[in-house]
């Protein structure tokens, strides 16, 4: 009997909804299976991935990329969903006409997958601390506004015989890689050579023989991050609603840079790396601030220094890389201008890094460390060879890490308690440390004025960005605020750096001479009271003090690195001063000097230095 043409329709349209419940089901649960593996292979790929870092690649170019990684994640990712789908489609047609075990099924697979994505989703939310990070964002703070320096508004004062640059950003290089007894993590040193130089140059460790290196403050921790806050004293920081880096003319274009500044000064420049300079905007933050020669990857296949099809890691690898940079100086040697050199290495990215031919496996089946190893000694080598050129005696070398290592686990069995820095060390630079005998606390922004401190630069009030010379007797911001709380500060937002990521010139001459004045207050430590086993600590004299101060702390130490650091509160007294007595039997060292510095809390609940003294035991 032949079926009515209402008996079509309904047949058709229930067919039609059958479709659309399949093909719903099919989208939601493939998409959310690819979501839950793409967030494990992220934290897997980068297990100290930041939401500052992601925001950035977000509007980064991804041009350049290392193609194992896309391989990698193509790898990790796929398979496991098209499985996935396929068993899905089978399913479905197994069961397409047994109508309420397929509506059941199909209910069930797909609040499964989207408990599967959800799930991920707030392991990202709680891995990547969304919710902290989304607070800062709409909250703003005055510290980079209050403490940046605009090299544009400093005199700076070249010798009359300019010195040259080599600046080689060392990827992933941390002081932590060297053994406990140097100051490092590990129980074995996997960088002797880099660990030598040093301490036989100036990574600012003062007396110690233990390292020092400078803390990588948040939005500076990956390579564009840090290579940006070495050579303008800023963090990275775009807006997270747009700015997209890949369709920008210009980089920060108001901003100030250390390329700007040689270029200036007559400097031939060149930036030589061994990737594609384009990956995440590389190319166009050193053409924009200096007008750089740029010699990578794609240079090399295009001028003939590597065949068309020679590709490994990110490009080619750093025994290449050196054996460049030694023709590329020189050949800039030769000329009669100054130069700068900056080099960037990368057999040591992660994940695990890359193992040339030379490298020797010292430390058996652990790749990353025989890398890191192998990377000393290649630096080591391409210096001494350095040191033996004419335009050496005339040359300042840097070397730097960029940022900590995001490796996922060679770094997890290092104390919790251990300060990770970023390997930092200063060979024949023009300038002496004027505290020679202090172990300095800095961060990597200090990198740029100390820089040109050390081609001989005279910097008017020794800061630039938000970098103190090292060379100089001017306290750092951390030494100033403590890392902490300049870390807490800067994960805010800033108002400054809205506009200079927008390409709005900030008047920040005129800013400087509406800002209040420094506060100036008298530190008064007393003699030693042996019979009561104290010092009297008393603070008065205050000028300049423009905000209300709801109470004064004291920090008080007398170990290097402040190991033994202790937190007092002072009382006012009826004449306005502030008064504090301390007994000295807590501290381990009793007889050595008691640094003394004191802090303004102020009602708007912000902090700041006013002042420090030094008390001894007689």
């Amino acid at each position: 009997m032949r079926k009515s043409r209402k008996e079509i329709m309904i047949k058709t349209g229930i067919g039609i909804l059958y479709f659309l419940e399949g093909f719903l089901v099919l989208v939601v649960s493939v998409c959310s299976i690819l979501l839950s593996n793409s967030i494990a292979w992220m934290f897997e790929t980068w297990n100290y991935l930041t939401m500052d870092e992601l925001v950035y690649q977000l509007n980064a170019p991804i041009e350049g990329t290392n193609e194992e990684m896309i391989w990698e994640y193509l790898n990790f990712c796929i398979p496991g969903t098209v499985l996935i789908l396929l068993f899905l489609v089978v399913l479905m047609v197994g069961l397409y006409k047994r109508k309420w075990i397929y509506h059941t099924v199909m209910a069930g697979i797909l609040l499964g997958t989207l408990w599967i994505g959800g799930k991920s989703l707030h392991t990202a939310w709680e891995r990547l601390d969304i919710a902290n990070y989304s607070e800062n964002k709409s909250t703003y703070s005055t510290f980079i506004d209050d403490n940046y320096v605009d090299p544009a508004t400093v005199e700076l004062q070249f010798p009359e015989k300019k010195r040259n640059l080599i600046y080689i950003f060392l990827e992933s290089m941390e002081m932590t890689y060297a053994d406990e007894k140097n100051g490092g993590g590990f129980a074995e040193n996997c960088i002797p050579e880099l660990t030598r130089l040093a301490q036989e140059n100036e990574d600012f460790s003062g007396e110690e023989e233990t390292l020092n290196g400078g803390y990588s403050m948040p939005q500076t921790t990956w390579t564009i991050g840090g290579m940006f806050a070495q050579t303008t004293g800023l963090p990275l920081s775009i807006p997270i609603d747009g700015n997209d880096m890949d369709t920008q003319h210009s980089f920060f274009p108001e901003v100030t840079a250390i390329g700007d500044i040689l270029e200036k000064e007559g400097y031939a420049q060149t930036l030589l790396i061994g990737s594609d300079a384009t990956f995440g905007g590389r190319r166009l933050y050193f053409g924009t601030h200096g007008n750089y020669q740029i010699k990578d990857y794609e240079y090399a296949v295009e001028n003939g220094w590597i065949p068309e099809d020679y590709y490994v890691w990110w490009g080619y690898e750093d025994k290449k890389l050196f054996d460049y940079a030694k023709e590329e100086l020189l050949a800039l040697s030769a000329q009669e201008q100054p130069f700068s050199l900056t080099i960037l290495t990368a057999d040591t990215h992660f994940e695990d890094g890359y193992l040339c031919e030379d490298c020797e496996e010292t430390f058996g089946e652990d790749r990353y460390a025989n890398v890191m190893a192998c990377s000393s000694k290649k630096v080591a080598a391409f210096l001494q060879w350095v040191q033996r050129q004419d335009f050496y005696e005339d040359t300042l070398i840097v070397l730097s890490g960029d940022h900590l290592t995001m490796d996922s686990d060679f770094c997890e069995d290092v104390e919790k308690e251990y300060v990770r820095k970023v390997y930092t060390t200063y060979i024949n630079a023009a300038a002496e440390s004027e505290k020679a005998d202090t172990y300095r606390d800095y961060t990597t922004f200090d990198n740029f004025p100390t820089t040109l401190a050390g081609m001989g630069v005279n910097i008017e009030g020794e800061r630039l960005g938000l970098g103190t010379n090292l060379f100089s007797q001017e306290w750092t911001l951390t030494e100033k605020y403590s890392r902490e709380r300049m870390k807490s500060e800067m994960g805010r937002q800033s108002k400054l750096m809205e506009d200079l990521a927008s390409g709005v010139r900030v008047d920040l001459a005129k800013k400087k001479a509406e800002e209040v004045f420094v506060p100036k207050v008298a530190v008064t430590v007393s003699e030693y009271d042996a019979a009561l086993d104290q010092f009297y600590v008393t603070v008065s004299e205050m000028e300049n003090v423009q905000k209300p101060i709801a109470a004064v702390s004291v920090a008080i130490w007398t170990q290097r690195k402040q190991r033994d650091l202790q937190w007092m509160q002072a009382w006012q007294q009826e004449d306005g001063t502030y008064f504090l007595s301390f007994n000295t039997g807590g501290f381990e060292d009793r007889e050595s000097g008691y640094n003394v510095h004191v802090y303004g809390i102020y009602e708007d609940g912000s902090q700041e230095l006013l002042g420090t003294a030094v008390g001894h035991i007689q």
